[in-house]
């Protein structure tokens, strides 16, 4: 898909790897201008298209307790508030029917997590909006049953839509990423790895997702050398208090020199 089809979206033609990136979930206003201020001055400055991601709602928690969101219009209205501040296009995740109609008014592209890819009225109504739809390949799926989620978008009258990996589950709490996947997925769509999710410790006994941050580095540089077209990195400020996937966070003052040498590898790849 050519990305010169999103709105707003610059670098397009750089050759570089795209990038999704922000919080996991929109807390503030103040903290997504932020982060995306940020994270838009790294992206200008290494020639990185770029799509600030952030969820206006987090369905999908392990407690009941656990932080879902600050409200579904104010949070959708600051995303809405990223992408005319900084004229980039925004991408949040979406978890029922309505959802699509609703986020379609204010973002660009349209997520399907991993846990519901396989919910085929969930995909065509996303589909149906005419925006971008990244698909989040499901932890418990093959690289190439994906092809089935593709072919739903496309089903549904469009050729819009993303294959993201974020990891496959390794017993009940690790996650590992098969690079063997990348080749095959890019065989039905532009592929993404989703470096900080891949990256998580599911069902701790605490209820709450742990993670390994500390390969982040170590995942990401594959990944560009597997040949992904994008990828996906949630970032914050200040990981260790963050109201959502704070465990498997990326600190935001490591994400220049990251981008850096990913875009360097990313220019070795393409001469090859």
């Amino acid at each position: 898909m050519d990305l010169n089809l999103i709105p707003k979206i610059k670098h397009a033609n750089s050759d570089n790897f795209f990038l999704l990136a922000g919080p996991c979930a929109i807390e503030s206003e103040e903290m997504a201008l932020r982060i995306a201020e940020q994270v838009v001055t790294i992206a200008d400055k290494l020639k990185i298209p770029y799509v600030f991601k952030g969820s206006f709602k987090k369905a999908n928690r392990s407690r009941i307790d656990s932080f879902t969101g600050i409200g579904d219009e104010k949070a959708l209205k600051i995303l809405r508030k990223v992408s005319e501040t900084f004229d980039v296009p925004t991408v949040t995740d979406i978890h029922e029917i309505s959802d699509a109609a609703m986020a379609a008014e204010y973002v660009d592209v349209l997520q399907i997590p991993a846990f519901l890819v396989r919910q085929t009225d969930l995909v065509v109504a996303a589909a149906k909006t005419g925006k971008v739809v990244n698909l989040k390949k499901g932890q418990f799926m093959s690289p190439g049953a994906m092809q089935h989620a593709v072919q739903k978008v496309k089903d549904a009258g469009s050729d819009k839509a993303w294959i993201t990996d974020r990891g496959t589950m390794f017993g009940y709490q690790d996650m590992i990423v098969d690079f063997r996947g990348i080749p095959e997925m890019r065989a039905f769509a532009p592929t993404v790895l989703d470096v900080t999710h891949s990256l998580q410790q599911p069902n701790q006994t605490s209820g709450v997702t742990g993670g390994r941050p500390d390969m982040i580095g170590t995942i990401a540089r594959a990944g560009i050398a597997a040949g992904v077209d994008g990828l996906f990195i949630e970032t914050h400020f200040d990981p260790a208090n963050a109201k959502s996937d704070g465990a498997n966070m990326l600190d935001i003052q490591y994400l220049e020199k990251l981008l850096t040498d990913l875009s360097a590898i990313r220019k070795v790849i393409n001469t090859l």
